[in-house]
């Protein structure tokens, strides 16, 4: 077994384990090593942005893990997509850029992560962030790595879903990364000159210029390797389940940076987790850490879709003579719908007039796809909005299914367990429906397809909801970062691993509670600020006392 010594060991190339590697070779003082279980970024899909409908299903660069099922599924299987090649998520995801509300990062602090409110991780975004577009720089980064860009395509369709939420009283946001969420606004993206903008090809590509950083793919990790409460390296086969074994040991720390999924089940194979559960799995329990792979979050959205008249919508520009054309648009000049991310509105609002920040959100794209799976588009001109809760409360969990590492893990999200959220996403679902039947939307909707005009009271909405409801990609919690005295917390406000020495989680198994936001942009956040903690700087100064106040 051949082993190699580093500094810092970190497993998992992804949106944090990306920034992290930059931010640790920097200077060249320290060498880094980064384990990686899937293959370079080098599928073209990755990099065309409507090349997602080809990543979604790709198993060679995503996990392709399924959920388990629950009653609110109505008993089916979801599909959970996760990033399995440099850029993790960031490569295969829908390449939003939403950060979330200040009232998210403070209720952190509040739960008694210190640095963790709103005014402390703002600058790390805007450290991070080159943004090409409008807003105040107070919010906006302008000198970062990753781009975030504004949408340069129109439809007419997205225009009237933009009208017609205006004419009910919702305001166009000119920035929802800015001082206030609240609002309809086109998505901002990570998407530069018509090509995906991942972590790997922000933070990663340029830290391997560097003589101290080692990448190393098709590494799948299969434990830690601990002496007493500390860790000291990472055991891993090159090459996949029949490779070569081999270790590589970290003289400061090992950083766990695998996801909400992954991040977990490598703590557990290794003996970091609850007793009862690693003993039910012959697991030797080496640290008996009972909220390792509890606390599992995710936006659960049900899909509506409305057939659609007076208009070409995606569907169609994606067939035949259409999209030829459209691919020579692209290969020409970045641009055309090849060069779009899945969901082209955001609409934030309250479930209620008494809720003091926006609790729901919905997107709108002019494309539909079949059952509602983001892979194939529908026959007929179709537009699709979905809407979830912004904040659900009902949580899951991942726990290893054996001892082998390379069993996928188990993933019980538990969506709409609590009777509080099922309320919220049904106020979204109504809203969803009126937005698509708005004056604006008059001349172009021709009927609801999903889940059809015969569905009317709460039950009906309901039972749509378990029968196509859907992931939005968004896990967190399953690390969750919190003081000692919390029993189901994972890290403490530094990312290490309670109990433990050399061992840090740094990505979005660590998020103390849901965000309001896609998760991709915070996790860079999180790898950036944790970059500070692990090299012991003092924090990014907070920002301006109105920041605090947003």
């Amino acid at each position: 077994m051949g082993t190699d010594q580093f500094d810092y060991v970190i497993i998992g190339a992804g949106s944090a384990g990306s920034v992290i590697a930059n931010r640790l070779t920097e200077g060249g003082k320290f060498t880094v090593c980064v384990l990686e279980a899937g293959p370079a970024d080098w599928d073209p899909f990755i990099h065309i942005p409507a090349g997602f409908m080809k990543t979604f299903v790709n198993p060679r660069i995503n996990w392709l893990y399924q959920m388990e099922p629950n009653e609110w599924t109505g008993g089916r299987r979801i599909l959970a997509p996760r990033g399995k090649t440099l850029g993790g998520s960031s490569s295969i995801n829908g390449h939003v850029y939403n950060r979330g509300q200040p009232l998210d990062f403070n209720t952190w602090s509040q739960r008694g992560n210190r640095g963790w409110g709103y005014a402390d991780v703002l600058p790390y975004f805007r450290r991070a962030e080159n943004r090409v577009g409008s807003g105040e720089d107070t919010y906006r980064g302008r000198e970062g790595r990753l781009t975030v860009t504004d949408m340069d395509w129109r439809h007419p369709l997205c225009e009237a879903f933009i009208q017609g939420a205006v004419e009910m009283g919702i305001p166009r946001n000119p920035d929802y990364n800015g001082k206030t969420q609240e609002g309809v606004s086109y998505v901002q993206r990570t998407i530069a000159n018509g090509r995906r903008m991942s972590s790997a090809r922000a933070f990663l590509y340029p830290a391997m210029k560097r003589g101290n950083l080692h990448v190393r793919t098709h590494a799948h990790v299969t434990s830690l390797i601990l002496e007493g409460k500390r860790a000291v390296g990472v055991r891993y086969m090159q090459g996949g389940m029949h490779g070569v074994p081999r270790e590589v040991r970290a003289g400061r720390e090992v950083i766990v940076c695998g996801g909400a999924y992954n991040s977990p089940q490598v703590l557990q194979i290794s003996g970091i987790g609850p007793a009862s559960l690693l003993q039910s799995l012959g697991i030797p329990v080496l640290h008996d850490l009972a909220g390792v792979g509890e606390n599992l979050g995710d936006h659960y959205a049900p899909r509506f879709v409305a057939r659609i008249k007076n208009s070409i919508t995606i569907n169609e520009l994606a067939r035949g003579p259409r999209l030829v054309g459209e691919v020579a648009k692209w290969m020409l000049s970045r641009k055309g719908i090849l060069s779009l991310n899945p969901t082209l509105i955001y609409c934030f609002w309250r479930s209620h007039p008494d809720v003091a920040n926006s609790d729901i959100q919905l997107t709108f794209t002019p494309a539909s796809y079949k059952e509602g799976v983001q892979s194939k588009l529908d026959d007929f001109p179709g537009v699709t909005v979905a809407s979830w809760q912004q904040r659900p409360e009902s949580r899951g969990y991942v726990r290893a299914r054996s001892a082998d590492p390379f069993d996928a893990p188990i993933i019980q999200s538990n969506y709409l367990a609590l009777e509080g959220d099922r309320r919220v996403l049904l106020a979204a679902m109504k809203l969803a429906r009126k937005l698509l039947a708005s004056n604006a939307m008059k001349p172009y909707y021709d009927r609801e397809d999903f889940p059809g005009p015969n569905v009317k009271s709460d039950n009906e909405l309901l039972a749509a909801a378990k029968q196509r409801g859907t992931t939005t990609f968004h896990p967190m919690g399953t690390c969750r970062m919190g003081p000692r005295t919390d029993p189901t917390a994972v890290v403490d406000d530094q990312l290490r691993v309670h109990g433990m020495e050399g061992l840090r989680v740094v990505d979005a198994s660590i998020m103390p509670t849901m965000l309001s936001a896609n998760l991709n942009a915070a996790t860079i956040m999180i790898g950036e600020k944790g970059s500070d903690l692990i090299l012991g700087r003092a924090p990014l100064p907070a920002e301006l006392e109105k920041a605090t106040a947003a």
